[in-house]
């Protein structure tokens, strides 16, 4: 049977937006890294003024134009042949914001650079080791939620858990696993002098960074440590443990949940924050972060987690799924909360009385 015509030209324009918007999503991850739109924030400039304020080479600078032109990002007059950063466009490129979308581009350029080791996983299998990603992100991995918790952490995050913030204000003891470069710890322990915070991840390179910016911020009542979430076992229980965007990428999650649960005051919270989709891939067609998540996921929360020796869980693992497993763990007491971000959603959960 032939294929339907209209049907075909339909899915070529389909795939000629994907391929444009793959190659924009390049050129865009250039801009931020370079200045270029911060440059261009400043007010219209032809392809040699773009190039001077950012201290760059016109030419390829001009190039860069043609397609921030043609790809509908910034605007052009010929009539003095200078290019334009729209006030609305510019909110969404410049700035250290979560609302920024230049460091995602950045780190799907780190997820690239690893492209080939993850295709050898298809036919090989076994994972990809955090480190490979380390050592080409310069640092790209982190940046977006790095603003996200400058922004949203105390209030758009913490601030949703009843009676969270008057506990730390008055003082608690807090965990964060996989805390990665402890920013969050950071900002919480900044926020809540009167608690103090403990980071645990495994990454050595990670924790030195985190210790280096609590030293830089002066902060006493922050503590990191390198440590395996799943071998978690404190002398004393906390009275509050968060995980940001991390369980799902632990070689043995359904482990460390038990071990969370284990490691809380009888009137402890674990605070959750994760993936916002659904476990069956059918109640996610209409989710339009769906796509670039199961991609996030595929080239990265699988391969490292599977790199460990884990199951490769993977981002995608869902509202119902995380449910299950955190009761399977001891929580009887779930709440799911929104975020600032539709993305994420924040699990609020209670240990079983022991």
């Amino acid at each position: 049977m032939d294929p339907d015509p209209d049907r075909t030209r339909a899915f070529g324009e389909q795939l000629l937006g994907m391929l444009t918007g793959g190659m924009l999503t390049m050129l865009i991850g250039i801009g931020h890294r370079t200045g270029l739109f911060e440059a261009a924030a400043r007010g219209p400039a032809t392809s040699s003024e773009l190039a001077e304020r950012a201290g760059l080479h016109e030419r390829y600078v001009r190039e860069w134009l043609g397609a921030m032109v043609t790809g509908g990002i910034m605007e052009y007059d010929p009539a003095d042949g200078r290019h334009t950063l729209p006030a609305a466009h510019a909110a969404l490129l410049t700035g250290a914001t979560s609302r920024n979308v230049g460091p995602t581009a950045s780190s799907l350029r780190t997820l690239g650079s690893v492209l080939p080791q993850v295709e050898r996983c298809f036919t090989e299998g076994g994972g990809v080791p955090i480190a490979e990603y380390a050592a080409v992100s310069a640092g790209g991995l982190g940046e977006t939620w790095r603003h996200i918790y400058d922004e949203h952490l105390v209030d758009g995050f913490l601030g949703r858990v009843p009676g969270l913030h008057e506990r730390l204000r008055a003082g608690v003891r807090v965990l964060d696993l996989g805390c990665g470069t402890g920013h969050a710890v950071n900002v919480m322990a900044r926020a809540f002098p009167e608690s103090t915070f403990d980071g645990l991840d495994i990454a050595t390179d990670a924790i030195a960074d985190a210790e280096a910016e609590r030293a830089a911020m002066h902060l006493p009542n922050a503590a990191f440590a390198v440590a395996d979430a799943a071998a978690l076992a404190p002398e004393r229980p906390y009275d509050v443990i968060t995980a940001f965007d991390a369980i799902h990428d632990q070689a043995a999650p359904e482990v460390v949940l038990r071990r969370i649960h284990d490691a809380l005051d009888p009137d402890g919270l674990f605070v959750m924050i994760d993936t916002n989709f659904a476990t069956r891939l059918e109640d996610n067609l209409a989710d339009p972060y769906a796509p670039l998540s199961f991609g996030i996921s595929l080239l990265f929360c699988v391969p490292t987690s599977i790199a460990t020796g884990g199951s490769g869980l993977g981002a995608m693992w869902g509202r119902e799924q995380a449910r299950r497993m955190l009761a399977d763990a001891g929580f009887t007491d779930v709440q799911v909360f929104d975020t600032p971000r539709p993305q994420n959603c924040m699990y609020v959960c209670r240990a079983e009385q022991r």
